[in-house]
């Protein structure tokens, strides 16, 4: 009856680790991530462009992707966006199952000092028509990746009113290239618009 009993765990046991997917399996193929993509072929770019001596500019955009590109390696497959500019701001992240949408991606809004949840994947971040970012150079409405494993933050200077990225080389989405929604609004129409409730876990 003991030896019956022991053969049953043993064949439990063995059936589990056939059949159950293990707690060590493998990390999702981050060489599939078209974040990973961009940033490995950007870096490539920037390197086989550079001529002898790498200007100081140069190696720190490099430096910078090198460490997106470990932190998408690292397994993380979501952006997180932060809020610090007094205001609303609007982002960018999941398209609902439902949604018949013809973009990558849907808007949804920030309230000012808040975070979006681990596990919600912030893809960007709407800047208005009438709004000055200080390492931007825009003159309309652009909308600003975050890549997986990073976190956006955006903030308010008070001295100069400009809203500042933590990102110094943030990469801006052109419109025409995409299938971002980036329509040509103020900051006014969009700090009328009622703050999204984000659910947590969707990307985990």
């Amino acid at each position: 009856m003991k030896f019956l009993k022991v053969a049953l765990v043993v064949t439990v046991i063995l059936v589990n680790w056939v059949f159950a997917q293990p707690s060590w399996a493998d990390k999702p193929n981050f060489t599939k991530n078209p974040d990973y993509i961009e940033v490995t072929k950007t870096i490539k770019k920037l390197q086989e462009n550079t001529q002898g001596t790498v200007s100081e500019d140069v190696q720190s955009q490099i430096d910078e992707l090198q460490f997106q590109k470990a932190a998408i390696e690292s397994g993380m497959t979501w952006g997180q966006c932060r809020n610090q500019t007094g205001k609303t701001i609007a982002i960018y992240g999941p398209v609902p199952e439902e949604s018949n949408s013809k973009y990558d991606n849907q808007l949804y809004f920030l309230a000012n000092d808040q975070t979006t949840p681990d596990g919600w994947d912030c893809q960007g971040v709407y800047l208005p028509k009438d709004v000055k970012v200080a390492s931007l150079d825009n003159t309309g409405a652009v909308a600003v990746k975050v890549m997986d494993g990073t976190q956006l933050s955006v903030k308010k200077n008070p001295d100069t009113s400009e809203l500042e990225l933590n990102q110094p080389s943030a990469k801006v989405i052109n419109p025409d290239e995409s299938k971002w929604f980036i329509p040509n609004v103020s900051q006014a129409f969009v700090d009328s618009r009622i703050p999204s409730t984000f659910a947590t876990g969707e990307n985990d």
